[in-house]
């Protein structure tokens, strides 16, 4: 299984673009797609689901051209989409089995399938209750579940874990790893912590273009020794803000307590910009924060 996608871009209007010149290949396994809102992460995963055409560039699963044969992804594909929408009148039970019809799936076999996937998402005990009653991080858990009717082979989240609490995240999470041994997972996310613990590779976008793809170590070597904290006055921070990459700001007694980035390196485990700034350890957090907002992308 291997998804190939070549020289991608999808055009709005003259010199407007939601896409641009991405290329990237895909194997089994989950791949975080991390980017701000408004990178180009939705218009990416429409176009691979087949919803939306491409102005230029390629898409193909095992060799076979999707936009041109876009029913060799069709029959493969689970599909999330950030403005998924459901029958609010139907209960889960019924609900599921008209989207399992609409995929092409039955058989005897299917009304254990949706149960399995009910008890997997924790949703059996409001599986009959209609879903305009579900509360957003239920919808959300339906979602997903249509999504896994059919035990895809190509799997694409957009936005998955929003308004799921932290028990549901771990269960999402677990239920990904069990699929990625076999499928292509495609998880998007502006939110790290979605992805830190479970992607087998990141690709970070911004403005439409890929940034960086690579494996989390990878990704976070890309900004060693750039981290920094240091403590300052408020009146100082406009300052340090433009001159580097701010990650967080906390209240501390003696002023603000900063973590930024830099592109300054000092072997002595200090910022040359800050005197007092001390050389932390980098995470994917700071990683996804420096090269979406750092100039040198531009």
């Amino acid at each position: 299984m291997k998804l190939q996608i070549e020289n991608l871009s999808k055009a709005y209007g003259k010199n407007q673009f939601g896409l641009k010149d991405f290329s990237l290949s895909i194997e089994p396994g989950i791949l975080g797609l991390l980017g701000p809102n408004g990178a180009g992460k939705s218009t990416l995963l429409k176009m691979i689901a087949t919803a939306s055409k491409p102005t230029n560039g390629n898409i193909e699963l095992n060799g076979i051209d999707i936009v041109k044969q876009p029913n060799e992804m069709r029959k493969q594909l689970g599909f999330l989409p950030q403005d998924f929408g459901v029958y609010p009148n139907l209960n889960a039970y019924e609900f599921l089995t008209y989207m399992a019809a609409l995929k092409g799936v039955g058989g005897p076999g299917i009304k254990q399938r949706i149960t399995s996937l009910l008890e997997g998402l924790n949703l059996m005990e409001a599986a009959k209750k209609p879903i305009g009653n579900y509360s957003g991080g239920m919808k959300q858990r339906i979602g997903i579940a249509q999504a896994l009717l059919n035990n895809p082979k190509v799997l694409l989240l957009d936005e998955p874990t929003v308004g799921l609490d932290p028990e549901e995240r771990v269960r999402f999470r677990n239920l990904m790893v069990d699929l990625a041994q076999t499928s292509i997972v495609i998880l998007s996310s502006h939110i790290v912590s979605d992805i830190d613990t479970i992607a087998d590779q990141v690709a970070i976008m911004r403005k439409g273009r890929l940034v960086l793809t690579n494996d989390i170590p990878s990704i976070i070597k890309s900004i060693e020794n750039k981290v920094y904290e240091t403590v300052i006055e408020k009146k100082e921070l406009q300052k340090l803000k433009e001159q580097h990459v701010i990650v967080s700001t906390q209240r501390h007694t003696d002023g603000l307590l900063i973590r930024y980035i830099t592109n300054e390196n000092n072997s002595n485990g200090r910022s040359n910009g800050r005197s007092n700034g001390l050389l932390q350890k980098a995470n994917l957090e700071d990683a996804f924060l420096f090269h979406t907002k750092s100039d040198s992308h531009e």
